[in-house]
């Protein structure tokens, strides 16, 4: 693979950030700013540590228990030409893949960076749009604010729209 990631962090086993038990990356780097963030400490982009993704992968192959991998932040797609790679050999691996994306998905459809159509590709669910503080719930899953949408990626896809994801 050879892509190097900057990273704030990660967690081994997580049940809160995706169906199942998941390893989460949290990305370093985020432009949103999104008043009220959870994880303000990962928006500077020269904050975090840098680590190849094979080191990842190699940790996540460890964990025979975990069943996905969940890319959080910072802005995943901020770093999606890094991470395409290793999200292609995590779905070779039988991985279920999510992230989370302070963009919506009709702005990454739009988006002509390089690797971000490609890291959709990967995914089986996206939880779309800024937090806002204002639209806060505690009783959504997965998500913070009432204007983020799960979606079901492979459906977006084939459908060319946003395609909300069954039960969520």
């Amino acid at each position: 693979m050879g892509n190097a990631l900057r990273i704030a962090g990660t967690v081994g086993e997580s049940i809160v950030d995706g169906p199942g038990i998941r390893y989460v990356i949290f990305t370093q780097g985020c432009p949103h700013g999104c008043p009220g963030c959870h994880n303000p400490e990962t928006h500077d982009f020269a904050g975090g540590r840098e680590i190849d993704a094979e080191t990842l992968l190699a940790e996540i192959r460890r964990n025979g228990l975990v069943s996905g991998v969940t890319f959080s932040g910072g802005e995943p797609f901020e770093q999606a030409e890094a991470l395409l790679p290793l999200a292609r050999q995590l779905k070779a691996d039988g991985r279920h893949l999510m992230a989370y994306s302070g963009y919506t998905y009709e702005q990454l459809i739009a988006d002509g960076r390089a690797g971000v159509r490609g890291l959709l590709e990967q995914l089986d669910l996206l939880v779309d749009g800024r937090y806002e503080a204002e639209h806060r719930s505690l009783e959504l899953r997965f998500r913070g604010s009432t204007n983020q949408r799960v979606l079901d990626v492979p459906a977006s896809l084939a459908e060319g729209a946003a395609h909300p994801a069954a039960g969520y």
